[in-house]
Formats: C-alpha cells, sequence, structure tokens
C-alpha cells in the first residue's frame, strides 16, 4: 500500500513534526470554514447527534429496562442488530422515499419506540420492551444510510459535521440519563418519555435549518437517460451514465441494446466483486481485526461485565444499587468522545496495541468481578474512562490510517468495508455478555455478595 502524507489525506500533521505549528493549524481550520454553510452545519450536527443519541441512551437504560435477570447483552443485541440489518438491506429501495418522507418516518418509529419503553409497565413482558428498542433500531439504521446520502448534496462540510455530532451523540445521551435519574430525580418512565420528544430536532432541522435548495437542484438533475450505444465501449457507458442513476434511469430504446449494456454491466458488476474480496481480505489483518477486537471487548465490559461492577453503598457516592451502571456508561463515553476528538493532536500507528489493552481491560474487571480486589469503585471509574480512551482511539485512528495509506481509488470501499468490523464486534460482544453477565451474578451471589439481584425492573 502506497503511503500517505497527512496533508494529502485531509488530516492535520503530528505535533511536533517539521510540517506542523499552530500558525499552520489556525490557517488549516479557518480555510475549513471560510466557505462554510452555517445553516447546513447545524443541521447535519444535529442529524448526528439525534439519529444516534437514542441508542445511548438505551444502553444507559439497560438496567432499569431489564432488571438483574435478564443480561444486558440482549438490549445490546435489539439496539444494533436491526440497524445493522436494516443497513445491509436498505440501500436497494431506500432511495426510492424523498428525503422528506423519510424525516417523518425516522421520527415516528424512533418516537414510537421510546414511547413503547417508557409506558410499558415494569410487570409486563421484557419483550414488548425490546419490540420498542427494535423501532428505535431501525430508524436508527434507516437514518445514518440517509442523512450520508444526504451530504453528497451539500458537500464534505456537512459530512464533518455529521460526524461530530455522532461523536456527541454518545456524550450526550449518556449524561442526559445520568442527570435525568440521578441529579435530577426524574423516575426511569419520566426519563424516557422527556427522551421520546428529541426526534422533533430532526424535523426542525431538516424543515427549518437545513437549506433545502443543493438537494432541490441535485434532484432535479436526475433524470432518466438514454442507455448509450455499447460499441461505444465500457468508458462511454460511463461517462454518459452518472452511477447515481444507473439501478434507477435506465432507459431502453431497443431490446438488442438492453441486452448488450446489461451482459456489460454483469461482467463489469462480477469482476468488481472479486476486486472488493481481494481488497477486503487485504484490509482484515492491519485494520478490521483490531478494530473489531476493540469492540468486542468494550462492549463486553459494558454490558457483561459492568452490571456486576458493585460495591458496598456506604463506600460509594451512590444512593441505589443502579446508580452504577448508568455512571459507567457515561465515564465510557466521556472517554470515547476525548479521543475520538483527539485525532489532529495524537496519532497512534500500531491498533493492535490499544487493542489488546482494551483486552487487558476486559480480564482484569472479568477477574476483579470474580475475585474482588479493586479497593475503590473511583478506580474502576478510572478504568472505565481508560476503556473508552482506548476504544475510541482504536476507532478513529484506524479510519486514518486508511486515509493515509489506502490508495485514492480504492479508499471508498475500504472505509466501508472497515466499518462492518465495529458491527459485527458489538454483535458478537452482546452474545458474549447475555453469558457471562449471569454467571458473573451467580458466582457473586454464591460467594456472599448479592448486589447484583438487588436491582429492580423501572
Amino acid at each position: 500500500m502506497m503511503s500517505r502524507s497527512p496533508a494529502s489525506s485531509g488530516l492535520l500533521p503530528m505535533p511536533g513534526s517539521p510540517s506542523s505549528s499552530w500558525a499552520l493549524y489556525r490557517a488549516r481550520f479557518a480555510s475549513i470554514f471560510q466557505n462554510a454553510d452555517t445553516s447546513v452545519l447545524v443541521a447535519f450536527w444535529l442529524f448526528g447527534l439525534i439519529n444516534n443519541v437514542l441508542y445511548v441512551i438505551i444502553l444507559s437504560a439497560a438496567q432499569d429496562l431489564v432488571g438483574s435477570d435478564v443480561p444486558k447483552g440482549l438490549v445490546l443485541l435489539a439496539d444494533v442488530l436491526p440497524s445493522f440489518l436494516t443497513k445491509l438491506v436498505a440501500p436497494y429501495f431506500i432511495h426510492k422515499v424523498p428525503y422528506w418522507l423519510r424525516v417523518f418516518g425516522f421520527v415516528a418509529a424512533s418516537s414510537f419506540g421510546m414511547f413503547t419503553l417508557a409506558l410499558t409497565p415494569p410487570e409486563k413482558s421484557v419483550g414488548v420492551k425490546m419490540a420498542g428498542v427494535v423501532f428505535a433500531s431501525l430508524s436508527s439504521g434507516a437514518g445514518e444510510l440517509s442523512f450520508l446520502g444526504l451530504t453528497h448534496y451539500y458537500g464534505h462540510m456537512s459530512l464533518a459535521a455529521w460526524g461530530s455530532g455522532t461523536g456527541a451523540a454518545g456524550l450526550v445521551g449518556a449524561g442526559l440519563y445520568v442527570m435525568f435519574t440521578d441529579w435530577i430525580g426524574f423516575s426511569v418512565k419520566h426519563s424516557l418519555l422527556a427522551s421520546a420528544f428529541l426526534p422533533v430536532i430532526m424535523l426542525i432541522s431538516f424543515f427549518i435549518i437545513l437549506p433545502r435548495g443543493p438537494l432541490r437542484q441535485g434532484k432535479g438533475a436526475k433524470d432518466y437517460q438514454i442507455t448509450p450505444d455499447p460499441d461505444l465501449g465500457q468508458d462511454g457507458v460511463e461517462d454518459d451514465l452518472p452511477v447515481v442513476n444507473a439501478t434507477s434511469s435506465l432507459l431502453a430504446p431497443e431490446p438488442r441494446i438492453t441486452s448488450s449494456a446489461l451482459e456489460i454491466d454483469k461482467a463489469d458488476a462480477l469482476r468488481k466483486l472479486r476486486a472488493n474480496i481481494r481488497r477486503a481480505r487485504s484490509l482484515f489483518l492491519p485494520y478490521m481485526l483490531p478494530l473489531l477486537l476493540v469492540y468486542v471487548a468494550e462492549y463486553t465490559i459494558n454490558q457483561g461485565v459492568s452490571p456486576t461492577l458493585l460495591f458496598p453503598l456506604e463506600s460509594t457516592p451512590f444512593k441505589e444499587y443502579r446508580d452504577f451502571y448508568p455512571m459507567y456508561g457515561f465515564l465510557y463515553q466521556l472517554g470515547v468522545f476525548i479521543s475520538r476528538s483527539s485525532i489532529a493532536f495524537i496519532r497512534i500507528k500500531h491498533l493492535y496495541f490499544p487493542s489488546l489493552l482494551q483486552v487487558g481491560n476486559l480480564v482484569v474487571l472479568t477477574l476483579h468481578a470474580l475475585l474482588p480486589f479493586i479497593p475503590s469503585v473511583h478506580l474502576v471509574f478510572l478504568l472505565i474512562f481508560w476503556e473508552g480512551l482506548l476504544g475510541g482511539a482504536v476507532y478513529v485512528n484506524t479510519f486514518a490510517e486508511i486515509m493515509e495509506d489506502v490508495p485514492i481509488s480504492e479508499r471508498e470501499f475500504s472505509l466501508g468495508a472497515t466499518s462492518v468490523s465495529d458491527s459485527g464486534g458489538i454483535c458478537i460482544a452482546s452474545f458474549i455478555s447475555m453469558a457471562i453477565e449471569v454467571r458473573l451474578c451467580n458466582w457473586q451471589v454464591q460467594h456472599g455478595r448479592d448486589w447484583c439481584k438487588k436491582i429492580q425492573v423501572s
């Protein structure tokens, strides 16, 4: 793979390198934002924030939703798997639905899911609550691929704003839930009800804040295209038929031409598929595996181990055992936010090192859940915060390495293919968590620590 400089990949140079200085940083940031439309930045930042914040709130509330008798990994699975499947399937048909209608659908589905969670009585089946989680997850998955597609009409700064919003969603979601339940004193029901109104911000962003001109112009340019003569060759096909219209804008004047064009398309698609499989294999060891490892480890900690990291209440700042879990989630998200925001200043080239450190975190915290040796909950706080720093660092540096090392012609595929590792890692972690939490809690009860059983469904 060819190496590229930070400048050529759009990244700031490392502080201390010959090409770095605070003047350069200021000039680079000034040039980036000089022609940016503030309303576009605000709209896409809010899209990213609201589309992902409910995911975090649901995970923060997992313990309150299912209590101590149901593994929290079940909530994680219901919160991730529908979104993951939506991303795999929806791109083939969602383009037929106009954006304004999609936004209404996202708001309706996510709010309905949160209302279902909030209004389902504690004595009702966990399955009803998981149905609410599924609705919110479907909305999040479809929203992510839709808003990423929408950035096509608004330029690279809209993508940057979207990414920033998604990064803030973790901290805001975990912080909101802790603030509602622990600081303000809302019940879990009222905290979730308040969260159910957050998707309305998405409507405000799309219909009021976002300038609609670029979207209308882009849509107006998408008209049916005449299928080019196959005698022009494949280059002619690609030049005359934009990719965005290739699947939905074919107009065939003659069956012979259509058949020939389809044969060319099929052969080209097969060639590209084989090339992409080879590329994916080359990405696995340097990029996909360390990202997969870090996500398996950190989400196993979050959903499988942290519900059992409990201490006597009198030695902690908490009044109830349920208060531990949301605080752990907040500290984790704080670490993730800080490390994901540090890419312009701190670069990590050896991705396996922080990934293996994360696996070490999992081992240490699991051993503590079995044989308690950490004397204070405040040390666990530091470990959870450190976990978030490691997870966010591996994520952002993985894609930064791809931006620098992978040729431009292969970069778009490489970024997309590698992103499957985080979703796959979370799904794997959800199954591990469902098994490990139950066993850790039962072990603690057998050895005189029954705190994990004192958490009731709210």
